[in-house]
């Protein structure tokens, strides 16, 4: 792709959407636009040490095409000291390096200086913040990435004061939100259609190509899918960090979980990463009717579901109902939209058919 230049313009992101096979809508445009005007400022600074270019946080529903147009941006900068992560990755590095130098008087800047170097841009993919106890500690990254001259560029499904939606800890966030809001330009892609739902017939899926959705889950099914069901004795301990979670079967590069145990305990979005380093193939069965559901499970389901779809693992769902029935409920957290937009791009192996009444 052609990089950001003199009259370089939203052109370039509207022959990016030609060859994906779609138009830009009014809020892609717009969204555009502005990372044009970013570019040509990124392009221009000079030195380490002249002043950043104000950033870009662009929100919206799911399937919209945020992290396409935070993607096509990023590779048109022609600059070298550019850095893109899913949000779940820096983070995960940054406690283990802040955690190295927690007993130092700025151990936070140090974790992002040895995170980003002479980075002087960063675009994370999916910012969100579901975990009080992070709160506090992304006001001072983002403070410190700031402070450090770097332009941050986000996506995210939320606002800024819509992260950590939870009302009891919502007041943790305020900081972040702030800091956010004055220092970033927020840009919200909110157009009609998800795109990954729309996808044309044929095409292939840009998340979990392949693996697929069974349900009810007969031995028919899975035999379909290639899987074969876990005998008692393949029962395991699989270890992560100092703890441990159970699984069904390890065959290899590939684990078979239920969902109770992998979603229902304790376990963080940093354990699941450590899993997805490990297994690239994964079944997950038992996935339960959302009357039986409880929100802090279907949020690390969520969590897991998009640590595999980023670090592009192979998975299949075994379900007890369809996946518009699983994961519809009230009582579910907003993020299980993105999980259905993503998990609707599994195909449904073996599915029961209605038959007309004849």
């Amino acid at each position: 792709m052609a990089g950001i230049h003199r009259g370089w313009t939203p052109e370039v992101f509207e022959a990016a959407a030609r060859t994906a096979g779609f138009e830009l809508d009014a809020s892609q445009s717009a969204a555009a636009a502005r990372l044009v005007q970013l570019g040509h400022e990124i392009v221009r600074r000079r030195g380490l040490f002249g002043s950043a270019p104000r950033g870009v946080y662009v929100w919206g529903p799911v399937g919209r095409g945020k992290s396409w147009l935070t993607d096509t941006f990023y590779s048109a900068v022609p600059i070298t000291g550019k850095r893109r992560m899913h949000f779940h990755e820096f983070f995960r590095e940054f406690h283990t390096r802040y955690a190295t130098h927690r007993h130092e008087k700025h151990a936070g800047d140090r974790a992002v200086r040895e995170l980003l170097g002479d980075s002087r841009l960063v675009c994370f993919d999916e910012f969100h913040v579901h975990d009080p106890g992070d709160a506090t500690i992304m006001a001072r990254v983002v403070q410190s990435l700031l402070a450090q001259r770097i332009t941050l560029v986000a996506t995210s499904n939320y606002p800024p004061t819509g992260l950590l939606p939870n009302p009891l800890f919502h007041h943790l966030i305020e900081p972040l939100a702030a800091t956010l809001q004055n220092s970033l330009d927020v840009v919200e892609v909110a157009g009609p259609r998800d795109y990954r739902r729309a996808r044309r017939p044929g095409t292939p899926a840009a998340e979990f190509e392949r693996g697929g959705y069974l349900w009810p889950g007969t031995d028919a099914q899975l035999a379909r899918a290639g899987l074969a069901p876990p005998a008692p004795a393949e029962r395991q301990r699989v270890r992560i960090g100092a703890r441990a979670v159970t699984a069904r079967a390890v065959r290899g590069d590939a684990v078979w979980f239920d969902f109770t145990d992998l979603c229902d305990g304790p376990y963080s979005t940093i354990d699941y990463l450590s899993l997805a380093d490990r297994f690239r193939d994964w079944t997950l069965s038992g996935l339960p009717a959302p009357a039986t559901t409880g929100r802090d499970a279907a949020q690390r389901f969520a969590n897991l579901v998009d640590v595999l779809c980023d670090r592009d693992r192979r998975l299949y769902l075994v379900a007890a109902a369809p996946l518009t029935e699983c994961l519809t409920g009230d009582h579910l957290p907003p993020d299980i939209r993105r999980t259905a937009s993503r998990l609707a791009l599994l195909p449904e192996i073996g599915a029961p058919v209605a038959v007309a009444d004849q």
